[in-house]
């Protein structure tokens, strides 16, 4: 008789999914009367990669938390029960989670076999009968909803007393039949939305149950909907059939119960990176150009000053008269539409942008004629951050390239999007003379943290992979990006008033005049209140007299000096930056300005043949000349940033002539860069990297740095005890520069293991930044503005830019049995205990 061979293949780096359906994974059918006592009958699902060699530990009282020993044989180390010996994973259908999300069961660390390693054969000792945790499961095509209960055993129930927010059912997926779409929302949102915000969360108090009806039962309510996660589920599919005008729906309960990471992922891909897509077009100007960020004060015709909470304008620049024409051509082709399209003059200064603070408008970017239509121009599309960002955002936009050219194929546009940010990033330098830190007239004075010469590599490598044919389309790509790179090194960042003479290295200084426009209303409150008591005059009143001179505040000055420094520097606000950004030779602009040179060295060699013609300076350069930049430029940072004490880079101060001693996780972008000596990143990686290593990756900032918190000096959204996605990708790329890949894992792991949990336990959330501390609500922001991502009615449609970047980056890097332990809600500290020494190595 044949008997059933062992899983060909359960390692953790398989790329195979050992639940999937297919012949080979069933018992024979064989006759009962000729079998042996070892056969199972019937149609049923076998695990036996599930089961363990020691006795099963489902009755033994265990810490949960207790690692498995390092002299355990590494198929137990790896089992499921490994979790702490609980014992409840016998297949995806046993994956309880906590509303609190710590995993109550398994932690999916089925698959965690040394690659070629066999599942077991067999147990030496058989446990008693009623200890022993079944190895087979069957599969039913259709089971009444009280069934289950029947197939539990007394000894099963007493650990699956409840049925959590992610668990599988262990039959045959059903499909769910709601044949009244509106009558089903009221309903879900009245028995579970009991915090009424259009979203169910471990916050509401719910039954956390739903009975739905199947198309086979022609709509009988008969089968129950459980838990958090499938009825916030539920709720967004429910709301999305809405939102199309549909009024019944026949639902897979697979989507209800889909993993939550491949759901994510699937959700990024699909939905959240097309909604958060801009491209302006004749149909969605007006809407493109609308500002609601500041009241707009115009004179009419009449000579009367109108205040206005909405404007439409767009600003071109004056050399480019197709654009102006185009923009014209709307406005007269629709008299009805209210759009104001008007010329930059040729200099622009911080007078002029002030002038302008009450006629916000979009700026325009980069274009090129319709070959189809010669009237028409297409216009390069990009990627908003999504909230309040709702413009061409300048390191944004390089984070979600990152993102972006993960999933980019000649079947998706996203090859084109991570393009077309680049191609208007070269408009911007070209046009207003730096990439802005976002399309607006208000930021034309401002720029942001410079990433250009690696998001063109990047962009231009995944040209050549999608398109090999076009290649010299590719090249000549290439070529502009690194022109208009070479100019903004030259005009923006290596020239006054950015760059310090005396130490040769650069900080953020913005020009500017004025209170920036843009802000919070209540942010410059406590700011200005002392000054407004001074002049005995309203806040308002006193906004207006400073913006137009009136009234001379030197003090004030250099604050918003520095304000504005803190925002060009992409990092407002945090106490390391407030009140001296602009006197900072920080370095993290320091290790990008040193990318710069090192990436344009690299490509004047190997596309220009060596020899780059300057068309500012008239000079041809070499790639010497930029590696002779390159390394002044690391001398100076090894001289003035790092300290060989304390084994971190700290921001030096160009006014006090000192380190600034305050601990940010920017001390790792040298890492990024490639400019720290290989001496300089082991001591950093051993000494410093664990200070900021916090349970859901690393926090921006450091407690001890940070200092304490009140009333009077309120907590800043760039320091402890948050966490931003971009200080996680650039270590991430960092660590494994220097031969860090299994660090870089485990604070990969933590951190998309705080947006998974977010997005089960809140209704699938996903946010611009996190508090990586721990507890329940990681995604809940106490900091100035709060947090973008969360006010959504029933489904989230955009998530945040450079976070959904950072889960599919991050998701690269991982293996099948770490994805699998995110499915399953292993909090971090518990799937590094239980691994096994071998895989342990992985992440250290």
């Amino acid at each position: 008789m044949t008997e059933r061979k062992a899983f060909k293949q359960t390692s953790a780096d398989s790329g195979s999914d050992m639940f999937s359906d297919y012949e080979g994974e069933y018992e024979p059918v064989i006759d009962p009367t000729k079998a042996s006592s070892r056969h199972k009958f019937g149609r049923t699902r076998t695990f036996s990669v599930f089961e363990t060699k020691s006795l099963s530990r489902l009755n033994q009282v265990m810490d949960p938390l207790q690692p498995v020993g390092s002299d355990s044989s590494l198929n137990d180390a790896s089992s499921p029960l490994s979790d702490g010996g609980n014992g409840q994973s016998l297949n995806k259908a046993f994956s309880h989670i906590n509303l609190d999300g710590n995993s109550k069961s398994h932690d999916a660390s089925s698959e965690s076999l040394s690659p070629g390693e066999p599942a077991e054969k067999g147990h030496s000792v058989d446990p008693p009968a009623a200890a022993k945790r079944p190895s087979i499961v069957p599969i039913y095509n259709d089971i009444s909803s009280d069934s289950i209960d029947r197939f539990n055993t007394g000894e099963k129930r007493n650990f699956h007393i409840r049925r959590a927010s992610l668990d599988d059912s262990y039959v045959k997926p059903k499909r769910f039949y709601i044949n009244d779409i509106d009558l089903t929302l009221r309903e879900l949102l009245k028995n579970e939305d009991t915090d009424n915000n259009y979203q169910i969360t471990i916050d509401d108090e719910g039954p956390k149950v739903l009975r739905l009806g199947t198309a086979n039962s022609n709509g009988f309510k008969n089968y129950p909907v459980r838990g958090t996660y499938m009825l916030s589920n539920l709720l967004q599919e429910l709301t999305i059939a809405k939102r199309f005008g549909m009024n019944q729906i026949i639902l897979d309960e697979s989507i209800l119960n889909e993993n939550p990471v491949v759901r994510m992922k699937r959700l990024i891909t699909t939905k959240f990176w097309e909604s958060l897509t801009r491209e302006v077009t004749k149909s969605n100007i007006v809407e493109m150009s609308k500002d609601t960020k500041i009241v707009e004060e115009v004179v009419d015709e009449n000579g009367i000053v109108q205040h206005n909470a909405v404007s439409y304008r767009i600003y071109v620049p004056p050399n480019r008269k197709d654009q102006y024409d185009y923009f014209s051509s709307i406005k007269d082709s629709n008299p009805e539409i209210h759009l104001d399209v008007q010329y930059l003059p040729e200099k622009i200064d911080a007078r002029f942008v002030r002038s302008i603070n009450k006629k916000p408008g979009l700026l325009s970017l980069a274009c090129y004629p319709d070959p189809d239509d010669p009237s028409n121009l297409i216009n390069e599309p990009y990627v908003v951050p999504g909230g309040r960002f709702n413009e061409l955002y300048g390191w944004d936009s390089y984070m979600m390239a990152i993102g972006l050219l993960v999933d980019a194929s000649d079947k998706n546009n996203f090859l084109r999007l991570a393009k077309g940010m680049t191609e208007n990033f070269i408009y911007e330098i070209d046009h207003y003379g730096k990439i802005l830190n976002a399309n607006r007239s208000y930021y034309l004075a401002r720029s942001q943290p410079p990433f250009l010469t690696d998001m063109a590599l990047r962009v231009y490598y995944k040209m050549l992979e999608i398109y090999p044919d076009k290649r010299e389309e590719a090249i000549a790509f290439l070529k502009r990006a690194f022109k208009a790179a070479v100019k903004e090194h030259m005009n923006v960042w290596t020239s006054e008033p950015r760059l310090d003479k005396e130490s040769g290295l650069s900080c953020y200084h913005p020009e500017g005049l004025g209170i920036p426009p843009e802000t919070e209303a209540s942010h410059f409150q406590g700011v200005l209140e002392p000054y407004a008591k001074k002049h005995k005059m309203t806040q308002e009143e006193f906004i207006s007299a400073y913006n137009e001179e009136r009234i001379k505040e030197p003090d004030l000055d250099n604050y918003l000096l520095h304000d504005r420094a803190v925002r060009e520097s992409g990092h407002d606000t945090s106490y390391r930056l407030e009140g001296k950004c602009a006197y900072l030779a920080t370095v993290d602009l320091n290790s990008l300005i040193y990318k710069y040179e090192v990436d344009i060295a690299f490509v004047i060699e190997t596309f220009f043949n060596d020899e780059f013609f300057n068309e500012q300076t008239g000079v041809t350069e070499t790639s010497n000349l930029w590696r002779e930049k390159a390394k002044v430029r690391k001398e100076k940072i090894t001289k003035y940033l790092w300290n060989e004490k304390d084994s971190i880079f700290y921001d030096y101060n160009i006014k006090t002539k000192e380190q600034t001693g305050y601990e940010s996780a920017t001390a790792l972008w040298p890492l990024w860069a490639n400019v720290a000596t290989k001496e300089q990143a082991e001591a950093l990686v051993k000494n410093s990297l664990p200070k900021f290593e916090e349970y859901g990756g690393l926090v921006a900032g450091t407690l001890k740095s940070r200092g304490g918190i009140n009333l009077h000096r309120p907590s800043r959204q760039w320091d402890y005890p948050y966490g931003w996605a971009p200080q996680q990708i650039l270590a991430w790329i960092g660590l494994n520069n220097y031969g860090y890949s299994g660090i870089a894992r485990r604070l990969i792991y933590r951190w998309l293991f705080l947006m998974t949990r977010a997005f089960v336990d809140y209704n699938g959330v996903v946010v611009e930044k996190y508090n990586v501390i721990g507890g329940q609500t990681p995604h809940k922001v106490d900091a100035e503005y709060g947090n973008q991502g969360l006010n959504f009615k029933g489904v989230a449609t955009e998530g945040f830019g450079w976070v959904n970047a950072s889960y599919v980056f991050g998701l690269t890097f991982l293996n099948l049995h770490a994805k699998r332990n995110l499915g399953t809600l292993t909090p971090p500290d518990v799937f590094l205990r239980n691994l096994h020494p071998q895989q342990r190595e992985q992440y250290v």
